[in-house]
């Protein structure tokens, strides 16, 4: 059997999403095992997800997907970078024939081409040069990529590209043999406004916050998932959050700050500093954020420190497989999965308990999260703990 991933976040699952898979199969054969590594209750955004992991699955298992597995939540929110290496790491370490991604570019040349460039000396010096003038990562690597790669750099502009990139890069560093298989996205902007009946997954989000028309943008069985979701108050509040999260500030360490990702530079005093005067968590980014750290780092960090996540539990690479939903040909995927892996696959949440130390480190990272998430739901009844140890996968 042919193994193609996807790496995806499913903030929801969206008719978008489900063409994409489509149109992976195509392109990997109709006897393939389409394999998703989904990012769990919190987003790479550094934000939590519209409604939880589980659900999310069960939407992508009923929309394609043949089986779902988690990518761990240190992986989960870090930057493009982290994210896409934890979830490249993932699909070599079950064993991966290809890897399929929206892009804008649908050509596969062009953008391994790019990722190439990206990783040379010359290109990490211009970017170092670019930095030095206080201008933001992207913006350095932007400037970087032209100088190297010309119009090709214009690539970069793009959401979709820019992950694409990154996964190319995270093949590259690992000598990965995995094919690439770019699905092109031409229906709704990453972050725009609708286009007929499609729309990206930040107009859903915003309209199922606003009591708006979404379904039609979703398979009707996802689009359901969701109306359940919303109905039982099991989606966060924002204010909750934020006062979660200015809890976790006001009270950390100068020593737990310095251990937050991404804190380098000075740039943890500068957040410790505005979270001992400000109110809100958008008040304290807004004052420390400059033209040289982009807003969802800072949020990322923010979060970090709600869930306890440190700069060392980011690297290295994802320890385990944990399924969270199977499709149709989910059991077949997981033999041929069990017969190609080394890493611990875990099918039942009970099994986390036999994993190595460090394995049980991450895996107790994520029942942390969970928890944090149910915690802010807008439903009282349902911000109960421990469901990392209690939600078997969804079967479908």
């Amino acid at each position: 059997m042919k193994i193609t991933g996807v790496i995806c976040e499913y903030n929801p699952f969206h008719s978008g999403h489900a063409l994409q898979l489509k149109k992976a199969r195509e392109l990997s054969g109709e006897d393939c095992a389409l394999v998703c590594v989904m990012g769990g209750n919190f987003v790479q955004r550094g934000e939590p997800a519209l409604v939880s992991k589980h659900v999310r699955a069960a939407m992508a298992a009923g929309g394609g997907a043949d089986l779902v597995l988690e990518l761990p939540v240190p992986w989960a929110v870090a930057s493009a970078q982290r994210f896409a290496a934890g979830g490249v790491a993932l699909l070599d370490g079950l064993g991966a024939d290809c890897i399929s991604f929206g892009a804008e570019c649908p050509d596969p040349q062009r953008l391994r081409g790019l990722a190439r460039l990206l990783l040379t000396p010359e290109c990490d010096e211009l970017v170092r040069a670019g930095l030095a003038t206080g201008i933001s990562y992207a913006a350095a690597r932007e400037r970087a990529a032209a100088k190297l790669a010309g119009e090709d750099a214009l690539l970069l502009r793009e959401p979709n590209n820019i992950l694409a990139v990154e996964y190319l890069k995270a093949m590259e560093r690992r000598g990965s043999a995995m094919t690439a298989l770019p699905v092109e996205r031409a229906f709704a902007g990453h972050d725009g406004e609708s286009r007929g009946d499609w729309a990206g997954a930040s107009h859903i989000r915003a309209l199922a916050a606003s009591g708006g028309e979404y379904a039609r943008f979703m398979p009707p069985e996802a689009a359901e998932l969701l109306r359940r979701e919303l109905e039982a108050g099991r989606t966060p509040d924002p204010e909750r959050l934020d006062a979660m999260m200015m809890l976790t500030l006001r009270t950390m360490t100068p020593e737990a700050y310095q251990r937050l990702p991404d804190a380098g530079e000075g740039l943890w005093t500068r957040l410790a500093r505005f979270a001992a005067t400000e109110t809100t968590v958008k008040a304290v980014l807004d004052g420390v954020k400059t033209k040289r750290y982009a807003y969802a780092r800072l949020r990322r960090m923010v979060l970090a420190a709600l869930l306890g996540i440190t700069a060392e539990a980011q690297t290295g690479e994802p320890p385990y497989l944990r399924v969270l939903a199977l499709g149709e040909r989910g059991r077949e995927a997981l033999r041929e999965i069990k017969a190609r892996t080394h890493l611990p696959l875990i099918t039942k949440p009970a099994a986390a308990k036999l994993l190595p130390e460090s394995a049980g480190a991450v895996f107790a990272l994520e029942a942390r999260a969970g928890d944090i998430y149910a915690l802010t739901f807008q439903n009282p009844a349902e911000r109960r703990g421990g469901a990392e140890w209690a939600t078997s996968p969804a079967v479908l």
